[in-house]
């Protein structure tokens, strides 16, 4: 509507305009003649306006109020950054996370038949890595069928540790008991011991040692020092006293590097009618390469004995490691000698049925040479094996006493004892629930001026098996099997007018008697109840198999025990 009254007030005035322009008189001009001109004159568009509407009321002079805004601000204090880059986001600090309650203590005991009993417990220091003491303490006695068949074992240990910066310190305060009775019987004359002998060993050790931390300079200086000292005894006149010292030096240059192992051992061995000190001092300097895959150590292993003897040797040492498949093939190899110090010690815990007054002399590995292979073939499967050759000059053997059926005494092969060996490990871990290793070793041996060597079985397999059913069920297993062996027993006394043995066996006065092998198989479980209780139970030779390691002296037959472990 109003485009159309715009219009119209436009053509109006138009319009408007064209006829007063159209009633303008013109002068006349200077001509003769007069002309009439008809002109039609048309009203304009005369548009008329609303009156404008008007406030009728002035406005208040005399208000002269202003209008104040309220605000609500805060002004913070910050700095004025002038740095125009992209600032960068600050990460959101995450909450601390839950430490594990791990239990480092724990009591453990248990019983069984033939009169087993168990007493086990270990306390130790908090989580702190670099400063770590303990204590242990573990108890284990049964009783056969046979009469006087007792065996029962203590030990008591107490530790610390201390990793500082530039080192690591050691120490460590041990004792050992083993008590038991010469109970060997022969089944031929079930009668010659009637009332067997009470044995009783105790050992104190006290040990100590320094190891410099590792550090990837190539250029730098490592060490380590070992003190070691122990007292033995046992319920007759035997004692043993012994001092270990042991220091390890290496300069590390590039690839290279060049050390020295030195040891000095001390000892004494003393019965009613023996006193043997035999004293070992070792100097072995050394180069070692490792680069690119290879490891070679050669170096010289020099050794002089004395005390009851005095010798000077010069052994050759030559270890090489070779990678040909990183993780997964590797060859090795060595060469060595050695003078090995025995000690009777030692002698016990292999044999504690020995008779009184055991001559203590040491041996010679005059030349060694070993090799194989070992790696792993992916996640959980593990191997190794190895061939040896040994050749050793006065091996010690056990031998049954003349005098003295059920005891041992000690002898040594004075020939060139050779061993071929070959020994093999395999580990398979399926997976964390299930995890199987075995262990294999084969040797045989060609005595030197002995007809066998007594006590020492050619075939050795052991295994063991672990499965977790659950999270508070576990399941393991373990077998060992020992192929026969052969043991010396004199039809006649074979010693010496001064109650030695003749360094030349008399094969008249004497027969060589087989051992019979064994199987041993036991399984054991174990149930936790909760985070702080759990029970164990162990079943030893299933199989109930009369086994001996030693002639005359059976093992127990099946046993069984369990119980329960305190964790806090």
């Amino acid at each position: 509507m109003r485009l159309n009254k715009t219009i119209y007030i436009t053509l109006g005035l138009a319009l408007g305009t064209f006829s007063l322009h159209a009633q303008e008189v013109k002068p006349p001009e200077k001509t003769e003649k007069t002309v009439s001109e008809e002109i039609e004159i048309i009203r304009p568009y005369k548009p008329v306006l609303a009156e404008a509407v008007k406030l009728r009321r002035s406005p208040d002079l005399d208000n002269i109020k202003t209008y104040r805004a309220k605000f609500n601000y805060l002004v913070s204090d910050r700095k004025l950054e002038l740095n125009s880059d992209i600032q960068k986001l600050q990460a959101q600090k995450v909450a601390d996370e839950l430490k594990a309650e791990l239990a480092n203590n724990y009591v453990k005991g248990g019983f069984g038949n033939l009169g087993t009993t168990l007493a086990e417990a270990y306390i130790g220091m908090g989580q702190d890595p670099a400063l770590q003491a303990g204590a242990f303490f573990r108890h284990f006695g049964q009783q056969g069928k046979l009469n006087k068949q007792n065996e029962n074992k203590q030990q008591l240990s107490v530790f610390g540790r201390s990793i500082g910066e530039r080192g690591t310190l050691n120490g460590k305060i041990n004792y050992q008991r083993h008590g038991l009775y010469f109970y060997g019987i022969d089944e031929a004359n079930p009668t010659l011991n009637p009332d067997p002998e009470r044995q009783v060993f105790n050992f104190f050790e006290l040990e100590g040692e320094a190891i410099s931390k590792f550090t990837p300079d190539p250029d730098a200086f490592s060490y380590a020092a070992k003190v070691n000292g122990y007292f033995f005894n046992d319920r007759f006149s035997a004692s043993e006293k012994a001092l270990t010292l042991t220091g390890y030096l290496n300069k590390r240059i590039s690839s290279f590097n060049l050390g020295l192992a030195t040891s000095a051992e001390f000892g004494n061995t003393k019965d009613l009618n023996t006193s043997v000190s035999n004293n070992l001092l070792r100097l072995n300097p050394y180069i070692k390469l490792q680069a690119g895959g290879v490891k070679i150590i050669a170096g010289a292993n020099i050794t002089q004995e004395f005390g009851a003897t005095s010798s000077t040797r010069i052994f050759p040492t030559v270890t090489a490691d070779f990678t040909l498949i990183p993780d997964f093939l590797q060859l090795f190899g060595e060469i060595k000698g050695d003078v090995n110090r025995n000690t009777l010690k030692d002698l016990t815990d292999e044999n504690p049925f020995l008779n009184s007054n055991i001559f203590i002399k040491n041996s010679v590995e005059k030349l060694s040479i070993s090799g194989g292979i070992k790696g792993t073939g992916g996640p959980g499967f593990g191997y190794k094996a190895r061939f040896y050759s040994k050749e050793i000059t006065d091996m010690p053997l056990f031998v049954n006493s003349f005098g003295s059926f059920n005891k041992f005494d000690v002898i040594y092969d004075f020939g060139k004892t050779k061993i071929l060996g070959l020994e093999g490990e395999l580990t398979v871990q399926v997976s964390d629930n299930l995890k199987w290793t075995g262990r294999l070793n084969m040797e045989d041996y060609k005595a030197g001026a002995e007809k066998e060597s007594y006590f020492k079985p050619q075939l050795r397999l052991s295994s063991n098996f672990m499965f977790t059913l659950n999270k508070k069920l576990t399941f393991d297993a373990a077998v060992m099997i020992q192929d026969d062996s052969k043991a010396k027993v004199f039809t006649s006394n074979p010693l010496n007018l001064d109650g030695t043995y003749p360094p030349v066996p008399d094969f008249t006065k004497e027969n060589v008697v087989n051992v019979k092998g064994f199987v041993d198989l036991g399984v054991g479980a174990n149930y936790k109840i909760n985070n702080k209780f759990a029970a164990f139970a162990k079943a030893n030779n299933i199989l109930n198999t009369n086994y001996s390691k030693f002639l005359y002296y059976r093992l127990n037959g099946f046993n069984i025990f369990g119980g329960l472990t305190y964790s806090f």
